[in-house]
């Protein structure tokens, strides 16, 4: 028994040395100082070549320096194909397979284009999905779809990390931007001192315009009636009658409501579970 205990760890210690030498032998390079230990990719992705080199550089290092600043993985992604998934199951997948997730939460937000059919995604992880809310995902929507339309690539991911770090920043504040953040409506204060001034600006215009207007009477004399200031003889007046002159009509815009917006309830980040079993956010369409 002793001798059948002394050949197993010897045939242990044989596996464990080949597995070493095999290992070294693969030499598979990693380049510690580009990519961290915790990831396995950088922060972007343009295997649809869609950025020059430069540009590259120049949006890797902004997504570095957001990224790191707001303790949250800003990334971006661009494909030829996406292998007959949607944009936001291969966005979520992406995330979730390639390393990607800022600290214990695994914090991050990816913006996926998708140029066999023209689709885009944004998926949100962790922290991403309290900082980037279905309302705000919309509104940044807005901000870089045009640009994305117009094949202006680097301006739309260049506005897409301008937006993530802005919506980062309000939200570690305590307000997440949402259907009932305050940058949508106006302080109340704020309304009544300028409609305060409007109403002044209106009176002090009108008032002069009766001045110029009262400057320019030759009357010797104000009268009551308009029949006072005729010539007699002048004019004979044989027919009287009302006419239709014009109208003013005010208007006002009426916000949209949830459902306008997309929107099944108050606010937040609507989820989904992607196909590693995680809960993302997200948002998806077409350019």
């Amino acid at each position: 028994m002793r001798e059948n205990k002394i050949t197993r760890k010897i045939f242990t210690l044989l596996c464990v040395l080949t597995l070493i030498v095999g290992l070294s032998i693969l030499n598979i390079p990693v380049c510690a100082e580009e990519i961290p230990q915790d990831r396995q990719l950088p922060r972007l992705v343009d295997d649809a070549d869609l950025l020059t080199d430069s540009e590259e550089q120049e949006l890797n290092t902004e997504l570095d320096e957001i990224s790191e600043r707001q303790q949250c993985d800003v990334i971006v992604v661009t494909e030829n194909s996406l292998d007959g998934k949607s944009a936001q199951d291969y966005a979520d997948d992406f995330f979730d397979y390639n390393g990607y997730g800022y600290g214990d939460e695994d914090s991050g937000v990816l913006f996926l284009i998708g140029m066999d059919e023209r689709k885009w995604a944004i998926t949100t992880y962790g922290y991403g999905i309290t900082a980037f809310t279905d309302y705000g995902l919309e509104y940044m929507e807005d901000e870089f779809l045009s640009y994305l339309s117009d094949g202006e690539y680097m301006e739309a991911f260049s506005k897409y990390a301008t937006l993530c770090d802005d919506l980062l920043t309000q939200a570690r504040d305590g307000h997440p931007y949402d259907v009932d953040s305050d940058d949508d409506k106006p302080d109340v204060f704020t309304m009544i001192f300028w409609g305060v001034v409007d109403l002044l600006i209106g009176f002090v215009v009108a008032f002069i315009m009766a001045q110029v207007k009262k400057s320019k009477l030759k009357s010797v004399k104000n009268q009551v009636a308009a029949n006072a200031y005729k010539k007699q003889g002048s004019m004979k007046v044989t027919t009287k009658e009302d006419r239709y002159i014009n109208s003013i009509v005010t208007k006002r815009l009426i916000p949209r409501d949830d459902e306008d917006h997309g929107h099944s309830g108050g606010g937040g980040s609507t989820t989904h579970v992607s196909s590693s079993g995680r809960s993302h956010g997200g948002r998806s369409g077409g350019f």
